[in-house]
């Protein structure tokens, strides 16, 4: 009787350090929950979000990400708006990259609240906020979706790609809400 009390709590044990060690690797290698705080990211994510975040795969332009904040010992959600070797310039609440006009669906519920004339954006070019005319390797320029208010590459310049914890794949809370991020 007592040795069958201890193969059962060797299993139970075994059991619960299998489970510890998938999450441990599951947590550092592929996903990660993150929560989200402010408002940078309104209306495509709200403050106190659930997102899971993806540590594997490729960054594209456009992708929504969270990163080591530059300046605070915090993590921002941003979205990537300039990869490395990219030109970057918003002109007439239009931003262009590389000389091409991208039309920023992921803004559209933004800018019905604009007034006529109004802009989202304020104009600029890389160069004026970083002395750069592109995005340096090694390197992405970020903003957030909440334009007038989100403190990024704009305030920050480049982040470095090795900041990087990984792209936003998924919203899980509010239920309401479950489902991807995508702005767009």
């Amino acid at each position: 009787m007592a040795n069958k009390k201890k193969n059962e709590a060797a299993s139970w044990i075994k059991s619960i350090l299998l489970a510890l060690v998938i999450v441990f690797i599951v947590r550092q290698f592929l996903f990660v929950p993150t929560v989200v705080e402010g408002v940078s990211m309104m209306p495509t994510l709200q403050d106190g979000n659930r997102v899971i975040v993806s540590k594997i795969g490729k960054l594209n332009r456009f992708d929504e990400i969270v990163f080591h904040a530059p300046d605070a010992p915090k993590d921002y959600v941003k979205r990537i708006i300039g990869l490395p070797g990219d030109s970057v310039e918003m002109k007439n609440d239009t931003l262009y990259v590389n000389g091409k006009a991208y039309k920023e669906p992921y803004l559209k519920e933004s800018r019905k609240s604009l007034m006529a004339g109004q802009l989202l954006t304020e104009d600029f070019t890389l160069q004026e906020l970083t002395d750069k005319k592109v995005v340096p390797e090694g390197s992405l320029f970020v903003m957030g979706d909440n334009r007038p208010n989100s403190h990024d590459g704009r305030a920050f310049g480049f982040i470095k790609k090795d900041s990087v914890v990984g792209k936003v794949e998924a919203r899980i809370w509010p239920l309401n809400e479950i489902g991807p991020t995508r702005g767009f």
